[in-house]
């Protein structure tokens, strides 16, 4: 591992460590407040000077925790999602040990407060501390200080998209130094002149020799070695095993969105849909006042989409076209003929390959609906397609069905799930993407679905729509 990651991984233990004590120190003065206490009266003094030792004590054993987690091992590729749900648990059982040991101890004094005010006040500032500790590393990553040297080996589309990828985004610590289409002899010869701290194999079914070949090869001059996993391995990680009469069977699952995990995921659905809804309906007043004296009515557009189990669906949308120029079964005879047009503005004005498509400087686009657009405030209504049970708040995004027909066998699999409002690939490059890579992000999605995934696509999303990344 580079010097530069030992840094940070030594810095993050006694940083955690000074903000536990310190979020000690704010649960004591909040107790001691004047507004807590005219709520409730303390009734067993608690001195500074007994207190602290405790905090310490506490402190250290929280740290403990917080290894055992796992929270110190030194993984530069970690998602800062994953940290902080091993934050959040890790606390959580620093407080359960802390309430035991009062309950069973009967502490007199007014310890409940102080260990719940404790607990939330030091997740807080942890979490905190973590995220700004990202935040520096990826500021040093953009100024080019940290970066791992890293070789790309592999010629398919996997390979390409690997490259584009970190050239693009340096926030994720890599610098491509060199790639080579194939792995061998002349190839080691010139690794080993470059000194490289990763080697990245795109793997492909065919090239497994090459692949042991360079494995040993990485390990033998301590070189870091990952590899894309192919389209097998990656639908495996969702097989079970079952037996019938004695003949063991394996079931390759779609997506491991299953069980209490779809329910929790409805659950959030149904309930932050209705949120979004309250909280931004001055906004569906403001933006349909405007449609409406820009360009009359129709406000909504119902567009029709494929969602999940290829089953049809409108999504809403507020109107951003002229009535005469939108497609679709709302706009009558005026709707075959923006077909027609439209077929003409993909042919000389699109900017995407394959199924769907994307055309850039659309005419039939209304000033306002441009402003629309661009931060994508068209798509408020479909928190209402949410609640119904159309869409989620996360997930592939929902495509046309004339789209849709020109799928390939292996892009099903974005039908298992319900389609999103945001997903992954809206949160990494949006129109920017080529199809191909807009369905392996979606598919990745699909099969790997994780509660902290859903968590972490809903932080960046608004981030991503303020700045206009990738909008059309």
């Amino acid at each position: 591992m580079k010097r530069f990651e030992l840094v940070f991984a030594f810095i993050q233990l006694p940083l955690d460590l000074v903000l536990i004590l310190l979020a000690g120190a704010s649960a004591y003065s909040l107790r001691y407040a004047s507004f807590i206490t005219e709520i409730r009266p303390i009734l067993f003094n608690l001195s500074w000077d007994k207190f602290f030792p405790a905090l310490l004590l506490t402190a250290f054993g929280w740290i403990i925790i917080y290894a055992l987690s796992g929270l110190y091992t030194t993984n530069p590729n970690r998602k800062l999602a994953s940290d902080l749900m091993r934050v959040i648990s890790a606390s959580s059982s620093g407080f359960a040990a802390i309430t035991i040991y009062v309950f069973f101890t009967l502490q007199k004094f007014d310890s409940r407060f102080l260990v719940l005010a404790g607990w939330i006040i030091a997740m807080i500032y942890v979490i905190i501390g973590r995220i700004a500790m990202r935040g520096i590393k990826g500021l040093l990553y953009r100024k080019g200080i940290g970066l791992r040297s890293t070789i790309i080996i592999g010629s398919d589309t996997v390979a390409n998209l690997i490259k584009s990828t970190l050239n693009n985004e340096p926030q994720f610590g890599f610098k491509i130094i060199a790639s080579f289409n194939k792995f061998g002899k002349e190839e080691e010869d010139q690794i080993l002149k470059l000194n490289p701290d990763e080697i990245i194999f795109s793997h492909a079914r065919g090239s497994e020799s090459e692949a042991i070949q360079a494995i040993g090869f990485a390990n033998r001059h301590h070189i870091a070695f990952k590899y894309s996993a192919d389209l097998f391995e990656t639908i495996s990680s969702n097989m079970t095993i079952s037996t019938i009469g004695g003949i063991p069977l394996v079931e390759l699952g779609r997506t491991s969105l299953a069980g209490w995990g779809r329910m929790v995921k409805r659950f959030t659905d149904i309930f932050l849909g209705i949120f979004f809804l309250i909280l931004f309906s001055p906004f569906f007043l403001i933006i349909s006042i405007i449609i409406y004296f820009e360009t009359g009515s129709p406000i909504i557009y119902k567009n029709e989409r494929v969602g999940q189990k290829n089953k049809k669906f409108y999504t809403l949308k507020f109107r951003t076209m002229y009535q005469n120029v939108s497609t679709g079964e709302q706009f009558g005879k005026s709707g075959e003929k923006a077909l027609e047009l439209e077929k003409e503005l993909i042919n000389n004005n699109g900017i995407k390959n394959g199924p769907v498509y994307k055309i850039k400087n659309d005419p039939r686009v209304t000033k306002f609906g441009h402003f629309l657009r661009r931060f994508s405030l068209d798509e408020l209504p479909q928190f209402w397609n949410i609640v119904r049970g159309d869409m989620s708040l996360v997930g592939p995004r929902p495509h046309q069905p004339r789209e849709v027909e020109k799928y390939a066998n292996e892009h099903s699999v974005l039908f298992a799930i319900k389609p999103g409002l945001t997903g992954l690939a809206q949160i990494s490059g949006r129109s920017h993407l080529t199809f191909e890579e807009e369905a392996k992000l979606d598919t990745f999605y699909v099969e790997n679905w994780q509660p902290y995934l859903d968590f972490i696509i809903l932080i960046k999303t608004p981030f991503i729509v303020l700045w206009g990344k990738g909008a059309l």
